[in-house]
């Protein structure tokens, strides 16, 4: 008896939404923007913290970096304290002296607006040049496509060659041409490319396609510059020795850094994926500000769709009067009304969450990641829909429960 109340209640309220299509369509449009806006949002984060795992993922689970500390404020009005750039003498000492079993690199940033050029074709002057030694492809998880990594002999004499990215020799070579022997231009030095990277895609600035790499000993030949600041890679060979390995990387630094006993570290190590979730943490507060959004354009439907609902209930007054006069009780009278804008609500849903991951993969395809459905937010999409209808439904349908059928039947 139940199962068919509420069946002829699902009936009643299809029928009453087709009656009223133009009210309704408006309605669930505002209720499908504040939706879309939610799911929309919210899938594209995922498709942020997807990429930005991927990104770190390719660095191992197993590796870490010992790099300069940034600008540190003391409190109670102290001045700002810099801390001293790592030099070429403290990374080499470290990777000579670094004994845990590991892969060690030593590196240094040299421009990231450099422009390489070869023949008649440039690039934009957004490449990133590094100077690196033959272990900062293993500990920065760089694979080869084409070519081969520098050789001893190219690392000590500081030798004019270069690694390159995946989408650098794309713009520079036809599709034809091999660019491994081949010579390019960066700044006023001319270099032959001996090896091109694997597409790593464009994964939030991770990916290295664009690099271009040459020999430490070249970085400081032909990109020299006062205090020229140095970073360390390290690669152990499973993830349970990275704590050991932290651990005396952090007090053989310390010692080569004549950090004495009781100072804090002039330096920072950090964890690929460490990094990985305190940006993955900061993206919280824009999956915050998206609820906060959403749920603001859904109050605001809700207001909406409470106001067609009075409406409604004025206009059926004469049906609500037949219904009570052929036996219905006022909880069903008030059930055919919460299911009709539960229905209005649901359909502004459906079609908000279909629109919301279609936008939201517009994004995963901008950054290469794959197609997303964030199944929590979808099934949250909908009983948000559920209670928004619920609420908004529930004074209406309790106003056409309370009105008098004899009253009813007379009201035209």
């Amino acid at each position: 008896m139940k199962k068919a109340i509420i069946t002829e209640n699902v009936k009643v309220a299809l029928a009453s939404v087709r009656s009223q299509l133009v009210r309704t369509v408006i309605t669930a449009l505002i209720i499908a923007v504040g939706i879309m806006a939610l799911v929309g949002i919210l899938t594209a984060i995922s498709s942020i913290k997807d990429s930005i795992t991927e990104s770190f993922s390719r660095l191992g689970a197993n590796s870490f970096s010992i790099r300069n500390r940034e600008m540190f404020v003391q409190t109670g009005g102290g001045s700002p304290q810099v801390h001293r750039n790592i030099s070429y003498r403290e990374a080499t000492e470290f990777k000579e002296r670094f004994n845990f079993p590991s892969k060690v690199s030593v590196s240094v940033y040299c421009t990231g607006s450099a422009i390489v050029r070869h023949r008649s074709k440039e690039t934009n002057p957004n490449i990133a040049v590094r100077g690196s030694d033959e272990n900062y492809l293993i500990t920065s998880g760089y694979e080869l496509e084409l070519g081969r990594n520098f050789s001893a002999h190219e690392l000590k004499s500081g030798a004019d060659v270069a690694i390159v990215g995946y989408q650098l020799a794309k713009t520079l070579f036809d599709d034809d041409v091999n660019p491994v022997d081949n010579y390019v231009t960066a700044g006023n030095t001319r270099y032959q490319v001996i090896g091109v990277m694997k597409e790593r895609g464009t994964g939030l600035g991770f990916a290295g396609d664009r690099d271009f790499i040459i020999p430490l000993m070249s970085a400081r030949k032909n990109f020299a510059r006062p205090n020229m600041n140095y970073s360390v890679n390290v690669s152990t060979k499973n993830y349970q020795d990275m704590e050991a390995a932290m651990g005396e990387a952090t007090g053989l630094f310390r010692v080569i850094r004549r950090v004495k006993p009781g100072e804090k570290s002039n330096f920072d190590i950090a964890r690929s994926d460490n990094i990985a979730e305190i940006l993955i943490e900061n993206i919280r507060y824009v999956t915050w500000a998206a609820t906060i959004i959403g749920i603001i354009t859904l109050a605001g439907a809700a207001i909406g769709l409470m106001n067609i609902m009075l409406v409604s209930v004025t206009e059926r007054t004469h049906e609500v009067g037949v219904r009570k006069a052929i036996g219905a009780k006022n909880r069903t009278i008030r059930q055919q009304f919460l299911t009709e804008a539960t229905v209005i609500c649901q359909m502004g849903g459906i079609l908000g969450i279909i629109f919301g991951v279609a936008v939201g993969n517009i994004l995963s395809l901008l950054i290469g990641t794959s197609f997303i459905i964030p199944w929590e937010w979808v099934i949250g999409g909908i009983l948000l829909c559920t209670g928004v209808g619920l609420v908004a439904g529930y004074y209406p349908a309790a106003k056409a429960a309370r009105l008098d059928p004899i009253q009813s039947l007379r009201y035209e």
